[in-house]
């Protein structure tokens, strides 16, 4: 059986550095056995993030690749504080914020970029969480996704 960390290699995704905050908060908080991610937005591999609106100059597929790059910087964030993605245990709750137009309808396929990505890296049971996918008209700096999570994880 491979590791977390053996699972993200194989998939040949570079993580980008780990995002610093950019206002009064942690990206990541870890009590107990719990890590609480910060919302997390499409970081590129150059520093920008994907903006745009969904429905209006972006598509699901774009949003789909917005969210897959989102949950690499979730990644990256979670590496930088555990040191290992072995670490974690499992995916517990994931919330995704769409920007999009008011008749949007297809979050959920957007969010399910960092959700098949999570699948792919912590497995079918340990990386699929309860979920939710909302739409909303404004994201911070007109970002296309913001996701934030929550990971069981084990002791370091």
């Amino acid at each position: 059986m491979s590791s977390n960390d053996q699972r993200l290699d194989a998939l040949d995704l570079p993580l980008p550095p780990a995002p610093q905050a950019m206002g009064v908060y942690k990206p990541i908080v870890i009590v107990g056995d719990m890590a609480y991610l910060s919302g997390h937005a499409p970081l590129k591999e150059d520093g920008s993030m994907v903006t745009g609106r969904l429905g209006l100059n972006l598509d699901v597929e774009a949003g789909f690749a917005a969210a897959k790059l989102t949950g690499l910087a979730m990644l990256s964030t979670l590496r930088a504080e555990l040191g290992s993605l072995d670490r974690v245990e499992r995916l517990v709750k994931l919330l995704g914020l769409v920007r999009c137009t008011e008749g949007f309808v297809d979050q959920p396929a957007v969010i399910n970029g960092c959700s098949e990505l999570f699948r792919d890296v912590f497995g079918d049971d340990a990386g699929v969480a309860a979920r939710s996918a909302v739409g909303t008209n404004a994201l911070p700096g007109g970002i296309a996704v913001e996701i934030e999570a929550i990971f069981q994880i084990r002791q370091g």
